[in-house]
């Protein structure tokens, strides 16, 4: 039987005992992954983050001790970094990174856009560089373990040629290096959002990658939305609340099945029965993508997005996990960001086995 899903709450992850090992974040987002790390017990002692929205959002959350940089990470050295947090060479436990992935992603125009600066959330920048701003930062700090994250397109199509010179800087800066395909489904999150996580462990530690086990179940929407498909009372009606999934979906198939890819432009949603002249939650989705237009399959239903708080949810950030700027930019915050459940289990199977093993 599976566990009730609940993501513990931001204050109750600064109430809890630090297991004694130390992360800096590169490309840090909103916080996603710093999230995952403190809900594994690690101290995020640095982030740095070049976007002012996601750096808000992340400022809002994070520990009281964690120094946040918001600095072009181009322009940002290892000995920036060693004298904010008061370690040398080689004392650092884990370097985190999730450098921009527009380039590789399968969404986009893939190679059509390397080698030039394009926009990128609130910002233009070029992004298919940035895995070797990281491996620069890497090569100076010589942490024991190293995590990195991207897209599932890095290892598809003309992008496994970038995918072989980014495995071989990461393995020249001294790494025994692997690299896994993770769906974030059987690790706790109830959304099917696949990545590719390296993971590299210093030569002289002797001891090779790892990689968290899939769990035995996987939570759906029901389970991290259980007011889906329950009969309400609102604005006089009584109505019934479903998800619904792609055009082609069955309005109930989808409410024991994880969450698709959530990305702001790609939003799943969330659809009400009602009466014609009902306009409860219509408002927000005709100012978003226009005129209601009637559903070719359900055409007694009107859609309307998720809200921010089942949008937490769904992605496994704590329910007060506070993110700024508009609806689409908090929607953008979590669709880019590694679901912190999902980091979670990466950052415990490192912690156990192997940085616990380092203090034998």
């Amino acid at each position: 039987m599976k566990p009730e899903y609940r993501i513990p709450t931001i204050k109750e992850i600064n109430a809890a005992p630090k297991n004694g090992f130390n992360v800096i974040s590169l490309f840090s987002g909103c916080g996603g992954s710093s999230t995952g790390y403190r809900l594994a017990g690690f101290k995020v002692l640095y982030a740095n983050e070049f976007i002012p929205a996601a750096r808000e959002a992340y400022k809002a959350n994070c520990a009281e001790y964690t120094y946040v940089d918001g600095r072009d990470v181009r322009t940002v050295t290892p000995e920036d970094i060693m004298e904010k947090i008061g370690l040398g060479v080689g004392e650092l436990d884990l370097l985190d990174g999730s450098p921009p992935c527009a380039s590789f992603s399968t969404a986009g125009k893939r190679e059509k856009g390397w080698g030039k600066v394009k926009d990128y959330s609130d910002s233009a920048q070029r992004t298919d560089d940035l895995f070797f701003e990281y491996t620069r930062i890497l090569q100076g700090l010589k942490p024991k373990v190293f995590v990195a994250e991207n897209v599932s397109g890095l290892v598809q199509g003309t992008a496994k040629g970038y995918f072989l010179i980014i495995l071989n800087a990461m393995k020249a800066c001294g790494y025994r290096v692997s690299a896994q395909l993770l769906n974030s489904e059987w690790l706790g999150v109830p959304q099917a959002r696949r990545r590719i996580i390296f993971v590299g462990v210093r030569e002289d530690l002797k001891m090779d990658p790892v990689f968290p086990k899939p769990l035995p179940y996987n939570y759906t929407m029901k389970d991290a939305l259980p007011w889906i498909g329950k009969v309400e009372r609102l604005g006089g009606y009584e109505i019934v609340t479903n998800c619904y999934g792609e055009r082609e979906s069955r309005l109930l198939e989808i409410e024991n099945k994880p969450f698709p890819t959530v990305m702001a432009s790609q939003m799943v949603q969330i659809a009400e029965t009602h009466p014609d002249k009902w306009k409860h939650a219509i408002d927000k989705y005709e100012r978003l993508v226009g005129p209601y237009k009637p559903d070719p399959i359900h055409n007694d239903f009107k859609r309307r997005y998720p809200t921010i708080a089942e949008m937490r949810q769904v992605c496994s950030f704590p329910d007060d996990f506070i993110l700024t700027g508009k609806d689409h930019q908090q929607w953008e915050r979590m669709g880019r960001s590694v679901p912190p459940m999902m980091m979670c289990h990466i950052a415990s199977a490192i912690r156990d086995k192997i940085l616990c093993q380092t203090k034998n």
